[in-house]
């Protein structure tokens, strides 16, 4: 992302929000959470995910509006953890408990603060991702995470390493993914699928890997590969393969919910990129 004039907390709010529907709506989504129903999970469904969507606004706003203070990168990195830890509360209770969108809030938090900074969204929110979070070796929840537990065993970096290596999947694979999909004539939800499939196919899914291991992993990036390698879902033969990794995912209850994580990321940037765009047009 190139350096612009920071936009105000409510529109990036409004912008990654609007990214976090999208995700949630885009059907159909291997495993994952869409319009036909749960897919791989059985806590929770397609009205619950726009619901801790619209909770979670407060939140982004909120990480907005602390990077457009005069505050060191660290007192920064200290009030955005703050801010997290009550969107996740606010999250919790608007779902009954069930964690939608931890992964999401996590990412589109540290680039909502990167774009109200005025930068570069990317490099300012991995900046602020390598800072440690002074409070956040008290809290049971990072402790017990299904995240941590996963990166503890197999040696994974996740969402925090993501992050602090300025979102390489999202840079390297999904937007421009996205964008050859669109050049290509493909209509939008067939591009961000595409840009998807792209993600499970490469990225270490911590959310797979809690859910099936090292073997569940490379099944469902083999097939994700298998897909995009036949031309896409637009193709007859990649849309045969789509349907065999639907189908696995939910014979054996894998979701790329990492993977879904950072597509939101995806559309928000994709978006962020067309609105500072639109902004600068005379």
């Amino acid at each position: 992302m190139r350096a612009t004039a920071p936009l105000a907390d409510t529109e990036i709010a409004d912008l990654a929000v609007a990214a976090i529907h999208a995700e949630a709506d885009l059907t159909p989504k291997p495993g994952l959470v869409d319009r036909r129903g749960p897919g791989a999970h059985t806590d929770m469904d397609l009205e619950m995910l726009h619901t801790s969507a619209d909770s979670l606004h407060t939140a982004l706003a909120a990480c907005a509006s602390a990077a457009a203070q005069p505050l060191s990168d660290a007192e920064l990195r200290t009030r955005l953890g703050e801010i997290g830890r009550a969107g996740e509360h606010a999250m919790l209770a608007a779902t009954g408990q069930v964690n939608t969108h931890r992964g999401t809030l996590w990412a589109l938090g540290l680039l909502s603060a990167g774009a109200a900074r005025g930068g570069d969204a990317v490099t300012i929110a991995a900046r602020l991702a390598a800072i440690p979070d002074p409070y956040a070796s008290s809290r049971t929840t990072d402790k017990m995470s299904h995240g941590s537990r996963v990166r503890r065993r197999y040696n994974g970096s996740g969402a925090v390493g993501e992050a602090q290596e300025g979102f390489p999947h999202v840079r390297r694979h999904a937007l421009p993914t996205l964008r050859a999909a669109r050049r290509s004539g493909a209509d939008e939800a067939t591009a961000r699928l595409s840009a998807l499939l792209a993600l499970v196919a490469t990225l270490e899914d911590t959310c797979v890997l809690h859910r099936g291991g090292p073997r569940g992993l490379m099944t469902l990036q083999s097939g994700a590969r298998a897909v995009l390698n036949a031309g896409g879902v637009g193709t007859a033969q990649g849309r045969r393969h789509f349907n065999a990794l639907d189908d696995v995912c939910l014979t054996q209850h894998l979701s790329p919910g990492g993977s879904g994580d950072l597509l939101s990321a995806t559309l928000f940037l994709d978006a962020l990129e067309k609105r500072i765009t639109e902004s600068c047009r005379p």
